[in-house]
């Protein structure tokens, strides 16, 4: 009997010594295991996200240096168009404003008399007559406009220094007695100018029917005349 329970004593002393051994392993290798592994996994995170963070920062770098080479490039290409667009041969000019001109009317006696009107760019400007036929009447009525007769015409004329410009203007067409008597002309480079001139005659003339010739730098081809 007491051999049994010596021996039943032994077993459990036996279980219980390694119960606590394999207690006090667990405990010994759990928290070294688990210390080691999360400061590795840390340290791996932390350099991948460094590398992105650099990665990125090139990335950003370059793609404003690529902005800002491209933005200026295409600015000075916009330049360079824009500077081919100045007035002069080649070129989209000034057109001619009536008040860019000195306009003076002299009276000639062909054709059964007549006004020339010479047109000339006033000093340091250069222009163009973009329009070939002036804008010329009598007094502020439709009767008192004169009609163009397609004589002559150049389209455009340049005008600068001492070029000119001619246009003929006949005050009355009609044989017939008639008319209204005028002292002064109005002439314009177009319908819509703002700032006509208004230009003395020599003398009263009477109007009715007035014609007016196309511009030209050729006077010869200024008379006008009814075809």
């Amino acid at each position: 009997m007491r051999t049994r329970l010596a021996n039943r004593s032994a077993r459990l002393l036996l279980a219980a010594a390694a119960a606590t051994a394999l207690a006090a392993t667990t405990t010994a290798c759990g928290p070294e295991d688990n210390g080691a592994a999360a400061p590795a996994a840390s340290a791996s995170t932390s350099t991948d996200a460094s590398a992105d963070a650099s990665d990125g920062a090139e990335s950003g770098t370059g793609g404003t240096d690529s902005g800002s080479e491209d933005s200026g490039s295409e600015a000075g290409a916009g330049a360079d168009k824009g500077g081919d667009k100045g007035a002069g041969e080649g070129g989209v000019g000034q057109s001619c404003g009536t008040n860019d001109l000195d306009l003076t009317l002299t009276p000639k006696s062909q054709a059964g008399g007549y006004y020339q009107v010479t047109a000339k760019a006033k000093s340091g400007i250069t222009c163009y007559l973009d329009v070939n036929t002036p804008s010329v009447s009598f007094g502020s009525k439709p009767e008192g406009v004169a009609s163009p007769v397609g004589q002559g015409g150049e389209d455009p004329i340049k005008l600068s220094g001492s070029v000119v410009a001619y246009t003929g203007i006949s005050p009355k067409t009609t044989k017939e007695d008639g008319g209204v008597e005028f002292e002064n002309v109005i002439v314009s480079v177009t319908d819509e100018d703002p700032n006509p001139a208004e230009l003395a005659l020599p003398e009263p003339a009477v109007v009715e029917k007035p014609i007016v010739t196309n511009w030209s730098t050729n006077p010869g081809e200024t008379v006008p005349v009814i075809v």
